[in-house]
């Protein structure tokens, strides 16, 4: 996995978070799959329909806080995730 200070698009524009569809028990293939970019500022009550129930691994980039919630809209349960 990237990270979280490396989290960067490729013109160096800093990158909140990094979703993946792909996950394993040995580190080195962690990170894998899909990728779904969260840019600062993002505020996506609804995922994409394919990414629901798919992400399996997450960096959060340096200076960021990623919220997610167990239910569409922001209801449910929620959880923070951090650098």
């Amino acid at each position: 996995c990237p990270a979280p200070s490396a989290l960067r698009t490729g013109n160096g524009t800093r990158i909140c978070a990094q979703l993946y569809t792909d996950n394993s028990p040995y580190y080195d293939q962690c990170c894998a799959g899909e990728v779904l970019v969260v840019q600062p500022g993002d505020d996506v009550p609804y995922m994409p329909w394919h990414w629901r129930n798919a992400i399996s691994s997450l960096v959060v980039g340096t200076r960021c806080d990623l919220t997610v919630w167990s239910r569409s809209g922001k209801r449910g349960s929620s959880r923070r995730f951090g650098a």
